[in-house]
């Protein structure tokens, strides 16, 4: 683990990490100016979520390693649970 992940979990403890996890689906969608990032990662059923500005090369298949904010999200009147990525790299 480098120094900026272990600064971000000690300045943050509801922050997680996990590391080389691998990838088995990555979505990208348009959503107004920003582009809607979706990872499904191997023994979870969560998705994990993040926006950027533009679309990247998928990640399925990579291993990453990945920071993030468990969460709930309200769809159709459904609490949700999902993932919210503060950051993502390739392993």
């Amino acid at each position: 683990m480098n120094k900026a992940v272990k600064k971000m979990l000690a300045n943050h403890e509801r922050l997680i990490h996990s590391d080389g996890v691998t990838v088995l689906s990555h979505t990208q969608r348009e959503k107004g100016d920003w582009v809607q990032h979706t990872v499904m990662v191997e023994n979870c059923d969560v998705p994990f979520k993040f926006r950027r500005v533009k679309k990247y090369k998928s990640l399925q298949g990579q291993k990453i390693s990945v920071v993030y904010y468990p969460e709930t999200e309200l769809v159709a009147g459904f609490e949700i649970e999902i993932m919210q990525v503060v950051r993502i790299k390739r392993f």
